[in-house]
């Protein structure tokens, strides 16, 4: 199969979907890769690197496409994709549709199959793709959201590990999957008191486990409200697969945040998790909501591309060998669960309900 990998156009992506060692393993395997000149640039991937295992450089988006059958990407398509997408294209890549219906109609409109990232699920409920990305922006959202709290930055002035004689800082997490865990964990490695507030009760065990810092507690809304009031960092890492997020903080809760605070929202490829939160992107990542500052990139892995391309590229690899391989892709539950748009219909049961 002739497989293409475009360079991503999405505000400060960085990412690029197969690293020159996994396009060479495809070369291997008999099929034809082609990638997008400097698509890899951004990730430390130089040309040359490719075409030494056999890639092929196509010299732009539009001879990128036109050679490709299965589009391998990392961002969900834009306006500079979708005039090359095409019917006969079986697109890879993050799509996030229950948060973009503008999206969802164009691709119905170009009629191809689309296969999200982040709805192939396991029968056991894991999501293999959207794991790896979920954990960066965990340790992300901790990471930006302590700089954020720098008075410079517009913050309350805080350190959030806080040291003798001076007050621990507070980071309260919604969520305990793979992104809030890995959140907790490196909020809480740092010193701060951090509040997780999660449903299920093996994941609470597995938050209280990470240290005498770590209080896991159930989501009630008086008890939400009050410990959200005291919180430096909020982070929101809710997911309800292929769904739009739930929104777990109103604006009332916010306006009993301190001046200063910040909130960053990972659910923010799925519509976001508190009710004040709208994209944004890493050239203007921040604004101001009840004094408040709040984070919604909604590609922030793209921030560390080296790290996050080699992550990536390690959980689909096994999955773009099975796309490749023919039609018998379908005789795979996983992969037939992650298709979400096909011949101009949505298929994915959680999108069933969209207005598009």
């Amino acid at each position: 199969m002739r497989i293409g990998v475009p360079k991503e156009t999405k505000t400060l992506e960085g990412r690029v979907a197969l690293v020159p060692a996994a396009a060479g393993d495809l070369v291997k395997r008999g099929h034809e890769v082609w990638i997008e000149k400097d698509a890899g640039i951004k990730s430390g991937f130089k040309d040359e690197q490719y075409t030494q295992l056999g890639v092929k450089i196509a010299p732009d988006a539009a001879a990128l496409y036109e050679k490709g059958e299965l589009i391998v990407k990392v961002k969900e398509p834009i306006a500079g994709d979708l005039q090359h997408l095409r019917r006969d294209h079986l697109l890879f890549c993050y799509l996030h549709l229950a948060a973009e219906p503008k999206l969802t109609r164009e691709l119905l409109d170009i009629g191809l199959t689309g296969v999200a990232f982040e709805t192939v699920e396991l029968p056991n409920g894991d999501l293999p793709l959207l794991a790896p990305m979920s954990v960066i922006a965990g340790k992300i959202a901790v990471q930006v959201g302590t700089h954020l709290l720098h008075q410079p930055q517009g913050g309350k002035g805080k350190l959030l590990g806080g040291l003798p004689s001076t007050e621990r800082g507070k980071v309260v997490v919604f969520g305990a999957g793979k992104a809030g865990s890995a959140s907790a964990q490196l909020a809480a490695a740092g010193g701060s008191n951090v509040v997780v507030f999660e449903m299920r009760q093996d994941r609470m065990d597995e938050m209280m486990r990470l240290g005498n810092n770590v209080t896991a507690l159930y989501p009630y809304a008086d008890v939400v409200a009050r410990e959200v009031a005291s919180a430096d960092l909020v982070v929101g890492a809710v997911l309800v697969t292929g769904a739009k997020a739930p929104h777990v903080m109103n604006r009332d809760m916010l306006k009993g945040m301190e001046a200063g605070s910040v909130l960053v929202d990972i659910s923010i490829d799925q519509g976001g998790c508190f009710e004040t939160s709208r994209p944004t992107t890493w050239k203007e990542p921040t604004y101001v909501e009840e004094g408040v500052t709040h984070f919604c990139v909604t590609n922030m892995p793209g921030a560390v591309p080296q790290t996050s391309s080699q992550a990536i590229c390690a959980a689909i690899l096994p999955w773009v060998n099975k796309l490749a391989s023919g039609s018998d892709w379908r005789n795979n539950p996983a992969l037939v669960r992650g298709i979400n748009v096909e011949n101009g219909k949505i298929v994915h049961p959680a999108l069933q309900d969209m207005k598009v």
